[in-house]
């Protein structure tokens, strides 16, 4: 079986190796690693209250709802007791579930912003996050051993599991919710005079939320594609710039005037202004650390990924805020929200995360946290950009994957990207160099060029971040002719 876990989880194609069968024994080995002191040990100190409770969640898919029933059936018959979501719900509300009800980890049928074609399955730890890799390595040893010893899956019927109250079916918003409205202000959002949102929820389980977060604020709420739709209208369940024209198009219709969208499973976040520009992480990450600390007066780390913009770091050093750069992936921000005091944690996929909310990435929260800043600051998010670039100069990012002509190790890769190392690009001088996760180029001016190799296939990712159009233009330009080198 090529079962393989990722960052937090497995995903697959269905019906090729996402299949029923798979899946309960994918379950299996959960419940056999969750049983473990190991599992526990690893739950970052979190209060687990009950060791034999699982939360599952599933988004809006094909199948999610039946593959999340089979699951519970298997980790029931493995005596838990099981919590299932009774409708698709996004996945940081089945994380904050996790922690609220005090499980031991939680199980979320996803595959987040990819294509259709896929479906997958996320972890969860007991802390209210993804499960630490190796968390995700102990599944994988028990999936290994099982296959070995032929060790097919403990079974038992839904509705027999349902009399003995081994499953029980729940509604995870409603906490979710209850512990939203204590870390957005919705008393601001309700004196907004003139806001009309449009909700993008790209046919995902974030459907309906943020609507529903807003009611009673009488703000006008306009939700697109948020109908169910398995196939998500033939598009790639992720909020950037090139899959959100229904978005741009109803604000140019005049539904409202500022947009709002998010992922497969909501756990991103992008961003129209008022004319339809896309506003993207970067930016509402910097937005958000400007508000949080200028309005609501909070400090604390600021945490951001190597292919994050250093517009942070520039906040940063004005309101003397110390600024941790991770690896890529939100499990490394995760780490320093449970360790430190942390304001604010982003990667530049849209996953963000503020202080006293879960160390997940949630475009929920986001999304309602954008509201409050247009609200409060009595402002288009257009017109908030324009003075966050008044105040800390123009940054712009581009990023582009190379295809190499043959595969080259990573390693291989890393030490010639040190050897040939640049003196300069588009003139401005290389400052720094980094290695945290692949090699990184900084400039005096904050510029930056990441060039990632891939450790699976012969490609090279390349970020880049520079001051105007014409230095990014260089930066990606630079990362091509070191493509074209290796032969």
């Amino acid at each position: 079986m090529a079962i393989n876990f990722g960052t937090d989880g497995w995903r697959a194609v269905i019906s090729d190796t996402f299949t029923f069968g798979n899946l309960r024994t994918v379950a299996q080995a959960v419940a056999d690693a969750v049983k473990t002191s190991t599992w526990q040990d690893l739950s970052k100190g979190a209060e687990i209250e009950n060791n034999d409770r699982i939360v599952i969640g599933y988004d809006t898919r094909f199948l999610s709802d039946r593959y999340a029933k089979e699951v519970a059936r298997v980790l029931a018959a493995n005596g838990f007791t099981v919590y299932l979501s009774q409708s698709d719900v996004p996945t940081p509300v089945i994380s904050y579930a996790v922690k609220d009800i005090g499980a031991v980890a939680g199980v979320m049928i996803t595959a987040s912003h990819n294509a259709p074609r896929y479906n997958g399955v996320k972890l969860k730890a007991a802390f209210g996050g993804s499960a630490l890799p190796e968390q995700c390595k102990l599944v994988e040893v028990y999936l290994n051993d099982n296959e070995t010893l032929a060790r097919g899956p403990n079974l038992i019927d839904f509705g027999k599991a349902r009399e003995l109250d081994l499953i029980k079916t729940f509604n995870p918003l409603l906490e979710y919710g209850n512990h939203l409205r204590n870390l957005i202000r919705f008393d601001l959002i309700a004196e907004a005079k003139d806001l009309r949102i449009v909700v993008d929820s790209m046919y995902g389980s974030g459907r309906g939320v943020i609507r529903n977060m807003l009611q009673g604020t009488g703000v006008e709420v306009n939700e697109i594609r948020n109908d169910m739709n398995p196939g998500f209208g033939g598009v790639h369940p992720e909020p950037i710039y090139r899959h959100l024209g229904a978005l741009a198009s109803a604000l140019a219709a005049g539904l409202g005037n500022l947009g709002l969208a998010t992922d497969g499973d909501a756990d991103r976040i992008g961003a129209m202004d008022e004319r339809g520009n896309f506003i993207d992480p970067h930016k509402i990450l910097a937005l958000s650390v400007k508000y949080l600390h200028e309005q609501r007066g909070l400090s604390g780390a600021l945490v951001r990924t190597v292919s994050t913009t250093r517009m942070i770091d520039v906040l940063g050093r004005k309101y003397g805020m110390e600024v941790f750069e991770t690896p890529v992936g939100f499990n490394h921000i995760s780490d320093h929200m449970m360790e430190r005091d942390v304001l604010i944690g982003g990667e530049e996929s849209g996953g963000i995360s503020f202080k006293g909310h879960i160390p997940e990435g949630d475009g929920i929260i986001m999304g309602l946290l954008i509201t409050e800043m247009v609200a409060a600051q009595h402002a288009t998010l257009g017109e908030l950009v324009d003075q966050l670039a008044e105040e800390i100069g123009n940054f712009y990012y581009d990023r582009t994957d190379l295809r190499l002509r043959h595969p080259v190790s990573k390693k291989e890769m890393i030490k010639m990207l040190l050897d040939q190392a640049p003196q300069e690009i588009g003139g401005e001088k290389v400052q720094e160099i980094n290695t945290l996760d692949g090699v990184k180029y900084i400039m005096a001016d904050d510029s930056w060029l990441l060039i990632r190799p891939s450790g699976t296939e012969p490609v090279l990712r390349v970020y880049a971040e520079g001051r105007s159009t014409q230095m990014v233009k260089e930066l990606l330009g630079f990362g091509n002719s070191i493509a074209e080198t290796v032969k």
